[in-house]
């Protein structure tokens, strides 16, 4: 028996036999595919705290599509928009609207990566190719995964450059605060009736995950609609990617809702790390972030019984949290902090959770009734419940 343990994440995850073919380093980046970058390069750095770090585009040679880079602490978005209608990148956009099209892995051997998990039964993107420039070389490798969502393997260890070859640094005048996001905890994809088994089976025999947990429509599900969910880990516990399809129940989940507007499987919401999510979620609300309706009042009142054994760790003011709409849950190894995004385009796809984990490594099971009532109400003002 192996026991892994990383202290920056917060976690301690002990396996048997645990499969180390596919050794992750941790998240690289994440890439949206957008109908206009410059445009969404400055929502994200005016509304999330999100700098300027990298770009790409006419002026740098590439003559089919643009890229900005964005980071904040461990965290790196890349928004890509195509130059011409006739792109791959432009009917991703017809086809699925603005969201996420690439989970970028970083590797200590993208070669090996790609080779390991195509072994496998994975599907290539592309295979593995070298980019140099003045700053060294990167080794890139990439594979489908659900949808026409993919993961590239990221080898950057002979790499002192900005980002990536090809890019240059973005400077820019302009740069808000940071709000306080410090790393991802985990990427949500959202897949088709009958589908989830099928892709925790996928990552279990590709990539060498574990079903780290599992809520079925007896756990997740309101009066109106439910929903099965399983989180797939990686063997340090760096990597975790929830896998969510929808149940039968009286009336449209918000899985359906995703599936019918993105057309298609895809990641549903990015949770992002914060140290004091009081102070992040204040800032994000006074820059015109939009959450989710505050739970009802008999919610903050049940959190001293919920949590009786964590009660006296409890570091926040319970009216505080209620003042700006955070949820709380306990598991046996302490508590967490959490509240999610509207949609952050006009499709009701994309959204994002800030999560703040004092010991807990679940995922808000006991938050699951109360979340999905506020999803219930927004979707019915959009007419798809």
């Amino acid at each position: 028996m192996s026991k892994i343990k990383n202290v920056e994440y917060g976690l301690e995850k002990i396996f048997e036999g645990a499969q180390d073919f596919l050794p992750l380093l941790g998240t690289d980046y994440v890439e949206f595919y957008v109908g206009n970058a410059k445009q969404a390069a400055h929502f994200y750095k005016t509304a999330f705290g999100f700098q300027s770090y990298a770009y790409k585009g006419l002026e740098t040679g590439s003559k089919d599509s643009v890229s900005y880079v964005l980071t904040q602490n461990k965290i790196k978005l890349i928004l890509t928009t195509p130059l011409n209608s006739t792109s791959e990148i432009n009917k991703h956009i017809v086809k699925h609207g603005d969201g996420v099209k690439v989970i970028a892995l970083w590797v200590e051997d993208a070669k090996k990566a790609w080779e390991e998990t195509t072994s496998r039964g994975a599907k290539s993107y592309f295979e593995p190719r070298v980019e140099k420039d003045a700053d060294g070389e990167v080794v890139r490798a990439g594979i489908y995964t659900y949808g026409e969502t993919v993961h590239i393997f990221v080898e950057r260890k002979n790499y002192k450059g900005t980002f990536l070859p090809g890019f240059v640094k973005w400077d820019s005048e302009y740069n808000p605060e940071p709000v306080g996001l410090k790393y991802i905890d985990h990427m949500v994809g959202n897949v088709g009736w009958g589908e989830m088994n099928t892709w925790v089976k996928w990552y279990e025999d590709v990539m060498g995950f574990e079903n780290f947990l599992s809520f079925d429509d007896t756990q997740i599900h309101t009066e109106y609609s439910a929903l099965m969910s399983k989180v797939m880990s990686n063997g340090n516990g760096r990597i975790k990617f929830p896998i969510n399809e929808p149940a039968k129940a009286a009336k449209k989940s918000q899985i359906e809702e995703y599936l019918d507007f993105y057309e298609g499987s895809g990641v549903q919401h990015i949770a992002v790390a914060t140290n004091d999510i009081l102070d992040t979620v204040a800032k994000m609300r006074a820059r015109g972030v939009e959450f989710l309706s505050t739970p009802p009042d008999e919610y903050y009142k049940s959190v001293p019984n919920r949590l009786a054994e964590h009660n006296h760790e409890l570091a926040e003011d319970i009216e505080k949290l209620k003042s700006l709409g955070i949820m709380i849950d306990a598991d046996e190894e302490g508590y967490l902090l959490q509240i999610f995004t509207k949609p952050v385009e006009d499709r009701p796809t994309l959204f994002f959770e800030i999560i703040q984990r004092m010991g807990a490594r679940g995922f808000g099971a006991g938050n699951f009734k109360a979340l999905f009532e506020s999803i219930e109400r927004e979707q019915e003002l959009r007419g798809t419940l």
